[in-house]
């Protein structure tokens, strides 16, 4: 099973990275389904667009998840429904979550991401709410084992998550064995449902084709968001890399900027490169059009 996964990655990344390359286009797309509409494939998710879409090599080859972002959307100036308002230091307190509730809430963030113990709470004061709480998973080094992180996503969600965001198994990515990079978000996955998945590349420690990899195994394995940066590993979102993670991922699957979004003008240029979500924990500053310095 091992041999067959690791050849499944290997023929993933080198199309993805021949077409990049090449610089040949990304395949047309059939025309996106209304949203709520299901295209009939097995797993498919409502609002999907199919999988004649994107990048058809990868999705062919297992990718489970579909949906797209309306790109009227991207310009709109609404950036609230864009972003998860984080609060993941280790020393957050009560009071500290309870205040990123209650901005969540007044703001209309998509979510609030926190540590998984702090999700019970979070879960409880969200309730009625438009905003959803989130966990992070082997956060924020992503060497645990695929157990101990479908222990920790399934936990989550039974505690409350609605999505989960883990922590790629970067040691293994740097280290070519697909194998158990695939395994391991395909356990998460597992794990999760039904709340969807981010898989965390933390960028800042990878090459070009090992971002490319890290984006088609992720998509291989079912996740529905392939996510720049923890904010504790030394380097953030680049609109270089959300533009790169957009193009091999295509839009089947969602993009999160994260790691130094700390201004309007950061989050409107994440998103024009290609972010459907956006993670900080300056989101109050960013939608008021104020600078933060915040590091997240």
């Amino acid at each position: 099973m091992a041999t067959n996964l690791d050849d499944l990655a290997d023929a993933i990344a080198a199309r993805a990275i021949a077409r990049l390359r090449s610089g040949a286009p990304e395949p047309d797309c059939t025309p996106a389904a209304p949203r709520g509409a299901h295209c009939g494939a097995e797993g498919c998710a409502s609002g999907c667009s199919g999988k004649a879409c994107g990048v058809r090599a990868v999705v062919d080859m297992g990718a489970a998840r579909v949906g797209t972002t309306p790109d009227s959307l991207r310009t709109s100036g609404k950036l609230a429904p864009y972003i998860d308002h984080t609060q993941l230091k280790p020393d957050a307190t009560r009071d500290d979550i309870v205040k990123l509730c209650e901005e969540a809430r007044r703001h209309g963030f998509a979510t609030v991401c926190v540590n998984a113990s702090n999700i019970p709470l979070a879960a409880r004061l969200l309730a009625g709410s438009s905003t959803r709480p989130i966990a992070v998973v082997g956060f924020p080094l992503g060497a645990m084992t695929t157990s101990a992180k479908a222990f920790e996503a399934r936990e989550a969600v039974r505690a409350g998550a609605a999505e989960i965001d883990m922590v790629v198994n970067i040691g293994a990515l740097k280290g070519r064995d697909y194998a158990t990079v695939l395994d391991d978000i395909a356990g998460v996955v597992q794990a999760s449902r039904p709340a969807p998945v981010k898989v965390i590349l933390e960028t800042s420690m990878l090459d070009r084709d090992q971002k490319v990899v890290a984006c088609a195994l992720s998509k291989a394995a079912g996740a529905a968001f392939v996510k720049t940066s923890t904010g504790f590993g030394g380097g953030g979102a680049t609109a270089e890399d959300i533009a790169l993670m957009r193009q091999v991922v295509g839009p089947e699957i969602g993009v999160k900027a994260s790691g130094g979004v700390r201004s309007q003008e950061d989050a409107l240029k994440f998103i024009a490169a290609g972010a459907d979500r956006l993670g900080a924990s300056a989101s109050v500053a960013i939608v008021t059009g104020k600078t933060s310095t915040a590091k997240y």
